[in-house]
């Protein structure tokens, strides 16, 4: 069982950037792909990046890509995501997710663990 937890959310302007955070504790985090995804009001939940385990490979989503970026540190048992030039479009409720597959995988449904989610708010 693995307990993950964000922070790092909160309200910013257009252009500006936020460094999410997610802690996991009591499973073998080095063993999992971790993704992010967000869910905004009246939107289905997205995908927007992914890491595998090592953190050699990474993936993003096409609307993120080239502004974010997702990384991890498995001795501290923590993954990023790195956001820049934030647009108001951006603006959901961010979620990581744990998954147990060697490869990095898109489809919310697979992932095993999720955490609470952070709030991102983008101004224009």
């Amino acid at each position: 069982q693995v307990q993950l937890v964000e922070s790092g959310g909160g309200l910013v302007q257009a252009g500006g950037s936020l460094r999410l955070s997610c802690a996991a504790s009591g499973g073998a985090f080095s063993r999992h792909c971790m993704g992010w995804f967000r869910l905004a009001p009246g939107k289905e939940r997205e995908f927007v990046a992914g890491i595998s385990w090592s953190g050699g490979t990474t993936y993003y989503s096409d609307s993120v890509k080239g502004r974010f970026t997702i990384s991890r540190d498995n001795a501290k048992n923590t993954v990023y995501l790195q956001m820049n030039s934030l647009k108001p479009e951006d603006t959901a409720v961010y979620y990581c997710a744990a998954d147990r597959n060697l490869f990095i995988r898109t489809t919310a449904d697979v992932y095993d663990y999720w955490g609470q989610g952070t709030q991102v708010t983008v101004s224009s």
